[in-house]
This record gives C-alpha cells, sequence and structure tokens, in this order.
C-alpha cells in the first residue's frame, strides 16, 4: 500500500511539555483540555456490529503485516489496530492531537521534536507502549523490508533517541514544519510482535503473526476468503480520551470479501452487508435501487467534503521510449472527450481534475508569480516553456471547443515530434508504429477507455486494452513495467516530503515506489526540496505552485475526475450517524469511526 497523508511533530532540548496539540500552520482548532472532537456523539452507544465491503482492490488478503511489500493485507487493518503519537480530526487539517503522546514539543531550531507517552497507554498484550517500542517501530518502518515510501517520506529524519522509558525524541537533519506530524502519525507496534522463541524474525517473516498494536480493536473471527471480523478491545486504554470519545462505538466490525463488483452490489441489495461506498456514477445513477431501499431499509447518502480533488490521471511511462516527447503525452490528452464521456457515462457527476493541488490553498492559476519564477529560472532548460506561462487548463470538447480541433492540434504536436501517417498507422522516421497498452486490473475499465481509444485511432495511434489479475497488476506496478494506467492520487492540504515519492528523481530508479511516471527532473527535485523546506505559508505555496505547473505542463499525468460528495449507500433500521458532516471525512472511516449500531 501507498505510504500517505500521515500525521508529523517536533521538539526542543528542554521540553516544557505545555504542547496537548501541534499544528502546522497557526493554532490548533481544540484547545487544551478539550473534551471531545465537535463531529462526534461523545454518548453513543457500545455495541453491535458493522458489516463492511472491502474498500481495497484485493479479492481476499495472504497476511496480517500491513507494512512490508510482498502480499495483501486485510482492509482498514492497521487503522483499527495501531495507535500513533498523534490522532488528527477530521474537522481541520495539520493539525495533530496527543493520543499515544500526552505531550509534544517542538525545538526553536526546528531541528528536533520530542514526545512524552501517556503512562496508561497499553498494547493488545497488556504491556506499557514504551519510547522504545516507537524507536522500535520508526527502525523497522525505514528497514529493507517495508515499502520505499517510509524511507522516502522520512529521508530528513536522522534518528530517534530514548530519552527515558516514556519520552523519545525525533531529530531531523534540517526543519521542516511537517516532518512533527509525518512522524506522529506513524503507526506504534510492540517490540514483541513477531518474537519466536525469544528471537525477533526478520520483518518479512512476519506474515501471519497477529500484530501486537494498542488501538481499539482486535483480530477477531477469520474465514479465510469470505471475511474478517475486528472485534473491539473493552478495555481499550484510550476508550475515555478526548480524541477517541465518541469513536470505536461497535463491538464487531466485519469486512467481507466478494469476488468482483456485481457480487458486492447483489450483496448489498440483499442485505448481506450494512454500508457500501461508490465509485462508479453508472452504477449510483442505474443500478443502487430495490425493495430494500423502496422501504426505507437502505438508504443512499451523498455527503459533502472539502476534501482535496487529488490527480486521479492516465499515468504515462516515460521509462517507455514511445513516452518520452512531452509533445507525444500532450497529443494523447488532447484525444480524451471528457465533456462527451461525463455527460453520456458518467451522469454528470464530475468534474474533472487539474493539476496535483485541486480544492487546497494550493491549487495553481494564471501566470507565475515573481516568487515562483525565481524558483523556476535556474531550470529553465529543464521546464517546458509553457510551464512559464497561464497554468493549463485540460482541453474542452464544448461550447466554442471540438474534439475535432484538438485532433488537429494533437496531429501538429506528433509531427513536431517526428511523428506522420503512414501505411494506415502513425509511424516515427525509423517506421515503428505507435503501439501503447493500457494496463487495469478490471475488465470493466475497458468502458471508459473505448472513447479514448476511438479517438486515438483516427492519429492512427493503436491503443489496446490489457486486463490481468490484481497480483500481477501490482507487480507489474511494482517494477514499472507497464505504458498507461490510472492511478487515484490522493490529495492534500499541506504538500511535502511524500512527493519527493511520487515524482522524486531518486524514486523514478526505485522499485515499489510512487514515481509510476518515472519523473527525474532536477527542476521537479529543486521545487519538491523548496516545499519540504518551507517554514511559513507564504514559503509554502510558491513552491506548490512551481511544482504543479511543472508537472501539469509536462504532460505525465492526463487529468482524469472527482467527485464533490461521497455516495454511500446504508442501512438506515441497522445504523445511526452523527448529526454534523465534518468536512475532512474520507468517507468510509467517518462511519468506522463514529457511527454507531441502533439498539
Amino acid at each position: 500500500m501507498r505510504f500517505w497523508l500521515i500525521f508529523s511533530m517536533c521538539l526542543c532540548a528542554a521540553p516544557a511539555w505545555a504542547a496537548h496539540a501541534y499544528a502546522l500552520w497557526g493554532a490548533p482548532r481544540y484547545p487544551a483540555g478539550f473534551t471531545h472532537f465537535s463531529y462526534v456523539n461523545p454518548d453513543a452507544p457500545k455495541g453491535g456490529e458493522l458489516r463492511l465491503v472491502s474498500n481495497l482492490r484485493t479479492s481476499t488478503f495472504d497476511k496480517y503485516n500491513p507494512f512490508t511489500i510482498k502480499g495483501s493485507a486485510p482492509a482498514y487493518l492497521s487503522a483499527l489496530m495501531f495507535d500513533s503519537l498523534l490522532a488528527g480530526s477530521m474537522d481541520e487539517t495539520a493539525t495533530g492531537y496527543g493520543l499515544l503522546a500526552e505531550d509534544v514539543e517542538v525545538a526553536p531550531d526546528g531541528l528536533s521534536a520530542t514526545f512524552r507517552l501517556r503512562p496508561e497507554a497499553r498494547f493488545h498484550n497488556g504491556k506499557q507502549v514504551a519510547a522504545q517500542d516507537v524507536k522500535y517501530s520508526y527502525d523497522t518502518l525505514v528497514g529493507p523490508f517495508t515499502s520505499p515510501a517510509y524511507k522516502t517520506t522520512l529521508i530528513d529524519v536522522a534518528g530517534v533517541d530514548v530519552l527515558d522509558e516514556r519520552t523519545v525524541r525525533y531529530r531531523f537533519r534540517q526543519p521542516n514544519r511537517e516532518l512533527p506530524l509525518t512522524v506522529g502519525g506513524l503507526p506504534v507496534f510492540s517490540r514483541d510482535w513477531g518474537m519466536e522463541n525469544g528471537q525477533a524474525k526478520p520483518f518479512d517473516q512476519v506474515v501471519m503473526d497477529i500484530p501486537i498494536g494498542s488501538g481499539p480493536y482486535k483480530i477477531g473471527p477469520v474465514r479465510f476468503g469470505k471475511d474478517i471480523t475486528y472485534v473491539r478491545d473493552p478495555g481499550y486504554w484510550a476508550k475515555d480520551l478526548n480524541v477517541r470519545r465518541g469513536t470505536a462505538n461497535f463491538d464487531r466490525i466485519t469486512v467481507k470479501i466478494y469476488k468482483d463488483a456485481t457480487a458486492r452490489l447483489e450483496a448489498l441489495k440483499a442485505g448481506e452487508f450494512d454500508l457500501m461506498r461508490f465509485f462508479s456514477a453508472g452504477d449510483w445513477a442505474r443500478r443502487v435501487n430495490g425493495k430494500k431501499f423502496d422501504t426505507g431499509e437502505l438508504v443512499k447518502g451523498e455527503f459533502a467534503h472539502k476534501l482535496p480533488s487529488g490527480f486521479q490521471s492516465y499515468v504515462l511511462n516515460t521509462r517507455r521510449p514511445l513516452l518520452q516527447d512531452v509533445r507525444v503525452r500532450e497529443a494523447l490528452g488532447l484525444a480524451i472527450d471528457y465533456e462527451w464521456m461525463n455527460r453520456q457515462m458518467f451522469y454528470g457527476a464530475y468534474q474533472r481534475v487539474n493539476g496535483l493541488f485541486g480544492n487546497t490553498a494550493c491549487e495553481t492559476r494564471g501566470t507565475p508569480s515573481p516568487q515562483e519564477l525565481a524558483l523556476m529560472e535556474p531550470f529553465r532548460k529543464d521546464i517546458p516553456p509553457a510551464a512559464f506561462g497561464p497554468m493549463t487548463v485540460p482541453p474542452r470538447t464544448d461550447g466554442n471547443s471540438s474534439l475535432r480541433a484538438n485532433l488537429r492540434r494533437a496531429q501538429q504536436l506528433l509531427k513536431e515530434a517526428g511523428w506522420e501517417v503512414r501505411d494506415g498507422a502513425l509511424r516515427n522516421a525509423q517506421g515503428q508504429a505507435m503501439v501503447l497498452e493500457y494496463m487495469d486490473s478490471n475488465e470493466g475499465g475497458v468502458r471508459t477507455v473505448t472513447p479514448w481509444m476511438r479517438s486515438l485511432e483516427k492519429l492512427g495511434i493503436t491503443l489496446r486494452f490489457r486486463s490481468v489479475d490484481f497480483a500481477l497488476y501490482q507487480q507489474r506496478l511494482q517494477k514499472f513495467d507497464f505504458d498507461i494506467t490510472s492511478m487515484a492520487f490522493q490529495g492534500t492540504h499541506n504538500p511535502g516530503q511524500e512527493f519527493a515519492d511520487l515524482f522524486g528523481s531518486k524514486a523514478a530508479d526505485t522499485e515499489d515506489s510512487g514515481n509510476f511516471a518515472g519523473v527525474k527532473s532536477p527542476a521537479v527535485d529543486a521545487m519538491i526540496k523548496a516545499m519540504t523546506a518551507a517554514r511559513t505559508a507564504a514559503q509554502l505555496l510558491p513552491a506548490c505552485h512551481a511544482l504543479e505547473r511543472i508537472i501539469a505542463h509536462s504532460h505525465y499525468l492526463l487529468p482524469q475526475w472527482t467527485a464533490p460528495t461521497h455516495r454511500m449507500a446504508y442501512n438506515g433500521w441497522r445504523l445511526a450517524k452523527p448529526a454534523t458532516v465534518p468536512p475532512y471525512t474520507s468517507g468510509e472511516g467517518w462511519v468506522i469511526d463514529t457511527w454507531w449500531a441502533r439498539q
């Protein structure tokens, strides 16, 4: 799983132990001594069962360790079983409140963060959560057996010092306001996990060992290939803590496994589970119906949010020779008839993605500011000239625009890049035809790609759809063995070091990194460095904008679409929910954390 959007925090050599929280910018929303988050029902009853389907594309699981590279862990395991030093709230961004840590302090020079653990914090085996466990967890996550994304994201962490049994200090190589939240959001697990005959097994051999975390749930009954049940720990150490009050209300959370989307939808209609999130506009508009919806037992809910739009995109692998010319990549994007697709296939449910930071303060518009130009100018030779002008706007096919005009522009770009139609195909000077493969793990994906394939045929380009099973899909992604695929990248209000995993030159040569497009650009590396080094929002925004301009104008990612709401069908007879929908909820996470069973 990709290592994404985790919290961060930091501390001083002579800590005052006064900070109950750490905010990246400004002050925390909730003051010291707050009793609970405002979006929860603090008196929600405990009990009952929440029945879900997996939110992962994998159909089953073959390990309990969610951190190692090989294999697939059960859905939701990490969030339910592992606590972290800090916990975020769903109604603000870039703030962490003490969970395992009762206090946090960031050094004035920004080069360290110190956390003091709560004395009552306990693992599932009853042992106290100690500073040594925090260090062990960090050392393991940046070790040889986990995703390289951890190492990339934590590259500026110099090390962890155990100051005493309950105090741990993270040291940083350079000031980075986000790092305290990042390390504060890392999962913490027991040193006893994976012990065998008194010896610790190599972490990649910790496969089916039951995780020893400190979260509100433990693993309960498991039927491999069918479902897994997490059971609430009645003695959970943090059940009365302010950041946990009104959460973890279900006694049992069962995650069911179905082989395909059709089986899941029919099982929902039959009442086999209580909640399903929908990503298909067609399913939501035409197939989420039936007797249980008519009676009100099942409810269709659309919940508005203020989350970043993310950058769901067609990813072009520039390691492939055919995709290394930016003009070719731009031409491919000009052949996408999004307006027709949204009208005819998506029921008008989506908005077009553009850039990396939509729906955030980092979203880029207009021409570069003087601050952005100052960052970009030293790398002018490495940046597409268009990036120094207006921000990209995805090509349209409605109003005064048309697919025909876009294809003519694409033809011109391809000609400039040395490609012309000969013998019925687009060929380069060596006679090589432009034949590309689109890889997907879902056969149903061909429906949304077919219109693009037809448009590309008019340019003489052959795009072949290749459906592979998910295990092979994962393997090929890890090895970057594909031409084009789709990827839903999660957005963020507070971009930082994780973008080195997505677009950094070092990550381009690291298997299983997030740099699927193969971006290797000194300019991109410099913008990411400037972004992570920002000490104020005024320093962060120009770096974000410059990075977004370079990536967008390089056409590594061809923008797809995003939805402004969470579409979820749920059992209204079995489930109850708080009155307030938090603006930064992830969808199912809001349900799992704060809903409860009707008694």
